[in-house]
């Protein structure tokens, strides 16, 4: 077996991260003691300070009893600094209060402040401090600084929804010669005395986790293959304190990895298998048990001899999302301070076209030997997978598995491009996902696992078939299933929210990285528990 980072290859074909430029960073977070007035002296910002202050619904109540929309802490010693009615700006914008609302007020002869935001905050919960945030972040895009006092409302969970949202927002991504075309607030100062700055880590940690796998997730298939994707998880384990181990094609042979071997058989990029292993260190909480994440990391795909139509391959470099997610959600673990021992697993090819295809008719031997007859290469994702979760079961012996991937495009059908779903065969484990993307506001939904609809897979050479037709999510989840022997396990077939077609809530446009909250809120706490 493969015993570390010495196993990498350096077939790379030619392509290196050097192609990608420096990208633009997420913004800092940082508590501020001093009048909102008076930080542009403080911090320096030669630009001026966007104040940012919350605006709350007319049923939110207001000091002095009057009706309609109220504004939150600091205003009225704000209004007074700069010499503006606050409200009566509020008026003016027609201000609703409503979260996601945001509403930029000018200010003249004030060197420091130079505008103020009114930023709706809904019914003061996480969701809507999420979107509040992520409002927020377009408002002030190539801002040297924005200053905010809506913490003051939030309580923790609400708070790392701000984080999450504003930072999330923020993402972008280039390649371009001359640079991004914007690029995000570069600090955002939050009015208080900092006792809360361990809520605002972990929120940076699991904004940070999202952000590296839709970075992961979008940069360029001319870029990015497999051995390049496994460069990364090396990089994340350098970062993170991580053991990471990596099987070559060579090794995947070996050792019968032959899901991942058919699909990259015909790439001039041979596949890779990740492991990356977390162990908690004992910082007065109990550990125990151990998990296993299973990410889906195809760096393209055609649909092989099956071919895509040329529109759905655009999008395509995105197929290793659930690769991706892994690999960020692993990178977060040592900073959430997660209780469990946790493997991420990333079987990782590119599914491309030429003489050493495999073929519709092929007959493939998993890992551990069961066997899938091919009757369609573009549903190569669930053949990749099988090898990785069989290796799981085998060699690692988990007490939960959970793989994540983009997988059927019959999910989007089902549930539309706002809402992945997931399968689970233990319910506790499936309360726990349920939990865990409630609250995260990565929305999940439980779809069924009807073994009557296992008569669809079955061939008549193999245990069985690749492609068994509609219900399409449904069968793909089934053909998974006995890979993952005894073990409880979940699916999460991310593929109706693994691209965000326009700017949304804290998504944007592009790969969404989804998945890596509900992991991490999931493996945060005590995500044994009710298992």
């Amino acid at each position: 077996m493969p015993t570390g980072v010495d196993d990498i290859s350096n077939n790379t074909a030619g392509r290196t991260a050097d192609q990608v430029p420096d990208q633009v960073v997420p913004p800092t977070f940082s508590w501020t003691g001093s009048p909102l007035h008076a930080l542009d002296a403080d911090i320096g910002a030669d630009g001026g300070v966007v104040v940012a202050l919350p605006v709350l619904p007319a049923d939110g109540g207001d000091e002095d009893g009057t009706s309609g929309p109220a504004l939150g802490p600091g205003a009225a010693d704000l209004g007074d600094a700069l010499g503006i009615d606050l409200l009566a700006a509020l008026d003016h914008h027609g201000a609703t209060g409503k979260p996601g609302e945001v509403h930029r007020h000018p200010v003249l002869g004030h060197e420091g402040v130079r505008e103020v935001a009114l930023v709706g905050v809904g019914d003061l919960g996480t969701d809507a401090f999420r979107l509040a945030g992520a409002a927020l972040a377009r408002s002030v895009r190539d801002r040297e600084a924005v200053a905010t006092t809506l913490p003051g409302l939030a309580d923790d969970a609400a708070l790392r929804g701000f984080v999450v949202g504003l930072t999330l927002a923020s993402f972008g991504f280039h390649v371009r010669s001359n640079g991004p075309r914007s690029r995000p607030v570069g600090r955002v100062l939050l009015a208080g005395d900092g006792s809360r700055q361990p809520v605002v880590d972990k929120a940076v940690a699991v904004a940070g986790a999202g952000w590296r796998a839709r970075f992961l997730a979008t940069v360029p298939s001319n870029i990015k293959n497999p051995a390049w994707l496994a460069d990364q998880a090396v990089a994340a384990a350098g970062e993170t304190g991580l053991k990471v181990t990596v099987w070559d094609e060579k090794q995947l042979a070996k050792e019968g990895f032959g899901g991942i071997l058919a699909v990259g058989s015909a790439s001039a990029t041979p596949p890779r298998l990740v492991r990356l292993d977390h162990t908690p260190t004992r910082s007065g909480r109990k550990t125990h048990g151990h998990v296993v994440l299973v990410g889906k990391g195809i760096t393209f795909d055609t649909g092989g001899l099956s071919i895509k139509p040329g529109e759905a391959m655009v999008n395509m470099k995105r197929d290793m999302t659930g690769g991706a997610v892994v690999i960020a959600t692993m990178a977060a673990l040592a900073a959430l301070d997660v209780p469990v021992r946790v493997t991420g697993l990333v079987a990782a090819a590119e599914n491309a076209i030429g003489g050493a295809s495999f073929r519709p008719g092929d007959v493939i031997t998993h890992y551990g030997g069961r066997t899938t007859e091919v009757t369609n290469t573009d549903a190569e994702g669930r053949l990749v997978m099988a090898d990785a979760l069989a290796y799981a079961v085998d060699r690692i012996k988990p007490d939960a598995l959970v793989d994540v991937a983009t997988l059927t495009g019959a999910m989007k059908v089902a549930l539309g491009l706002r809402t992945g779903g997931y399968f689970a065969d233990h319910e506790g484990l499936a309360a726990a996902i349920a939990a865990a993307s409630a609250a995260s506001g990565e929305r999940l939904w439980r779809m069924p696992l009807h073994e009557e609809y296992g008569e669809l897979i079955e061939s008549k050479v193999a245990d069985a078939d690749n492609a068994g037709g509609g219900p399409g999510a449904i069968t793909a989840a089934l053909f998974l299933q006995p890979f993952t022997g005894d073990v409880p396990w979940a699916h999460l077939d991310i593929a109706s929210v693994g691209d965000a077609v326009s700017d949304w809530a804290e998504w944007t446009a592009g790969p969404t990285g989804f998945g890596t909250r509900v992991l991490l809120h999931w493996l945060e706490d005590d995500p044994l528990g009710g298992l």
